[in-house]
């Protein structure tokens, strides 16, 4: 395993300085994501890997479409009661649209709240290193370059264990107001309206929680996630010069993952047609605690990582005691595995929690560089060096098998 004074792990954290603390907060769309996709492309460029800035249009915000949503919420309880059937009627209508748009929403499909949100520029920094023999399979790396907002909902363990149940008993609601108003349309019972004050008051908290959230001043994004659009600068140098033998390498610094992974999305929309028997493996907060590997991830719509992939994970975790790697899950978050499985490719995360699932400094104002622990870094690098050639090795059974 690579010391922490190796000259890559080194360098990894040097990116990291370069992202976080010398360029800064990265909001989506703005100019500090854009600086940081120039940095990587910049640095690619020195290496000679030529890469490419593809740009595309992003939501600015993720906190903007559900307090439409609960704004929505709120109008149809303000108006159920006022007309009789007419009105519980659009009460009905208005909140099944914001039930059902939520829900796509956190599905990663387009709806009407994606249609009417403030939007900007974003770019994509894209770069491919091709096997050393004879092409068998691609790997697409992926680690995002934005930062997000520092809410008061991430800002302690308990705030988030808060806000992981508060999602779920707020769908639970909303759902439960779109269904009475339904019934209530023909029925016209009267206890209907009372009974939905408490939708009313989730619908209140949820819209609270979001203009918080949007008045918050972005992380410096230090462990999520400039550590991991670094770890791929530090992968591009290390395997341009001892390339995998049968698999091609799609280098991918997304932007805009934190407002639902817009760069992601434009990035398999554009290239999902040239990938040969793909796998992804996303790179999330791999500076401060772990690795660890993703099985399960998701808020409200669950996503799971493929199995063989796992299996193969665990199988050099168990043969690798000294990277203390384990297996964990999120509730109330995504990665960019996401993206890749609901297009049909095999993907897994490595992220960066500890053993009881906890992700250090997620979303928060003291996500800096000094937090970095390189003993850390260290083991996970060699997690992802040691994953990323075994999967090589695979192509090459797998085409033996199909031959055969």
């Amino acid at each position: 395993m690579l010391s922490q004074d190796h000259p890559l792990i080194q360098t990894w954290r040097k990116h990291i300085h370069a992202l976080a603390e010398d360029i800064g907060p990265r909001g989506s769309t703005t100019e500090a994501e854009k600086r940081a996709a120039e940095y990587c492309a910049q640095y690619l460029a020195q290496h000679n890997l030529n890469p490419a800035t593809e740009s595309f249009t992003s939501a600015r915000s993720i906190f903007t479409p559900h307090l439409y949503a609960s704004i929505v919420l709120l109008l149809a309880f303000a108006l159920y009661p006022l007309f009789g059937r007419v009105s519980a009627g659009i009460a009905a209508g208005l909140s099944l649209l914001a039930l059902i748009s939520d829900l796509l929403e956190l599905s990663f499909i387009s709806n009407p709240l994606r249609w009417v949100v403030p939007k900007g520029p974003s770019q994509n920094v894209i770069a491919i290193l091709p096997p050393a023999g004879e092409h068998h399979q691609d790997l697409i790396l992926i680690g995002h370059l934005d930062s997000q907002k520092s809410p008061l909902v991430f800002s302690t363990k308990r705030w988030v264990d808060i806000y992981k149940a508060f999602t779920t008993i707020a769908f639970v609601a909303f759902a439960l107001q779109t269904i009475l108003y339904i019934v209530g349309t023909f029925t016209q019972w009267e206890w209907i309206w009372p009974v939905t004050i408490l939708s009313a008051i989730a619908a209140l908290l949820l819209a609270a929680m979001c203009i918080q959230a949007n008045a918050s001043p972005f992380s410096h994004g230090a462990n999520d996630n400039a550590s991991s659009a670094g770890l791929l600068l530090t992968l591009a140098e290390d395997f341009q010069s001892s390339p995998l033998q049968h698999t091609r390498l799609w280098l991918l610094c997304s932007g805009c993952e934190e407002v639902q992974h817009y760069g992601a999305i434009d990035f398999f929309q554009r290239h999902r047609g040239e990938l040969k028997a793909p796998k992804a493996l996303v790179f999330e907060m791999l500076g401060c605690a772990g690795p660890a590997w993703l099985s399960k991830e998701g808020i409200i719509v669950p996503f799971h990582a493929d199995q063989t992939l796992i299996a193969l994970v665990e199988k050099l975790a168990q043969e690798h005691p000294e990277w203390k790697a384990h297996p964990t899950q999120i509730n109330g978050g995504n990665t960019e595995m996401a993206d890749a499985l609901r297009v049909g490719i095999p993907a897994i995360t490595f992220i960066g929690a500890n053993e009881a699932g906890d992700l250090p400094y997620w979303h928060m104002v003291e996500d800096t560089v000094d937090k970095m622990d390189l003993e850390v870094m260290a083991r996970a690098y060699a997690m992802t060096r040691s994953f990323m050639q075994a999967l090589d090795k695979q192509a090459i059974g797998d085409v033996s098998r199909k031959e055969a």
